[in-house]
């Protein structure tokens, strides 16, 4: 296989074609994928939560689906139905949008819970089971869901369950006034999205998936990681803390970012910069703390500002 950072960073200049300006958010979508996480996107309208997905899609060669969730969205319009063929006399499966590689869930907190938890299989264990029936799902594979964090009415919040199925949750932000010019300059004429070409394969995203399990990571991370994660569980403006899971997606998550830096070893300075994406919505704040206004990611920054970081060691010493 070629280079992993190179076919990374391949990736990350075909997406930064259409996402201008959103570096380090790119960044932590190859970072899922490679991880072969799930990526939430909560953001306003309007600042390339989309687009994101479908740049990340083409640039890949993975099949894409979008699923837009609304109240009256069944489970069976995610996961695929059976239909009786009259010809045969038999029922037949008609697949759903999420036996894709790279599925969108637009406005996921639309839909109700029923919906919501009908990606709850596919999402963790990557197989729908409709009338009895276990289907496996394609490799890679990678749901992107979005929601808007400003509009409530006639939304379904996302439970907490559910939320931490998702390795990561990023914010695009707005982009900065120079950025915002060069998207009105690229899409004057035609959408950069149109013409964007594939850059690799899924086959090669797989290879990448099973290259990021090799990066070493030496067990005083693995500790500091653990601390990290049980000090969320004991702050005092914290009612329920990171899960285990959590451990794990930081830890992915370190190790992948390790990769498309060019380094075979996680260092402390990545568990530092992804304790907030892979942590921060597996986080719920107590009730007294969001009345004085404390943030999650106030809560993450004191954790880490409280926990030791680990002193050198040598790579694979004793």
């Amino acid at each position: 296989m070629e280079d992993p950072r190179i076919i990374s960073e391949r990736l990350l200049d075909n997406v930064e074609r259409v996402i201008i300006g959103k570096t380090q958010e790119a960044r932590l979508a190859m970072v899922t994928l490679l991880c072969r996480g799930h990526l939430l996107i909560e953001d306003v309208p309007g600042v390339g939560k989309t687009m994101l997905a479908r740049a990340l899609a083409r640039s890949t060669g993975c099949d894409f689906q979008r699923i837009q969730f609304t109240p009256d969205l069944l489970p069976s319009d995610v996961t695929g139905v059976s239909v009786f063929n009259p010809a045969s006399r038999e029922f037949e499966f008609r697949a759903g949008p999420v036996m894709a590689q790279i599925v969108l869930t637009d406005e996921i907190n639309r839909a109700t819970p029923k919906t919501q938890s009908a990606l709850l299989e596919a999402m963790e264990e990557r197989q729908v089971t409709v009338d009895g029936v276990t289907r496996g799902l394609p490799e890679p594979f990678m749901v992107m869901a979005t929601q808007n964090p400003i509009e409530y009415e006639g939304t379904f919040p996302l439970p907490e369950a559910q939320l931490d199925r998702f390795l990561m949750r990023v914010r695009l932000g707005y982009p900065s006034p120079t950025d915002e010019v060069l998207v009105m300059d690229a899409q004057q004429a035609t959408h950069p999205i149109d013409s964007l070409e594939q850059v690799t394969t899924a086959g090669e995203v797989v290879e990448l998936q099973q290259a990021v399990r090799e990066i070493y990571i030496d067990p005083l991370i693995k500790q500091y990681i653990v601390t990290l994660v049980n000090a969320t569980r004991d702050h005092e403006a914290v009612y329920l803390g990171a899960s285990p899971r959590g451990s794990l997606a930081l830890m992915r998550c370190a190790q992948a970012f390790a990769m498309l830096e060019g380094r075979d070893f996680v260092q402390p300075d990545d568990i530092k910069l992804l304790a907030f994406p892979a942590l921060g919505h597996r986080v719920i704040v107590s009730a007294a703390a969001r009345v004085r206004n404390v943030e999650t990611a106030e809560i993450i920054d004191e954790c880490i500002e409280r926990v030791p970081v680990p002193g050198a060691r040598a790579r694979g010493g004793a």
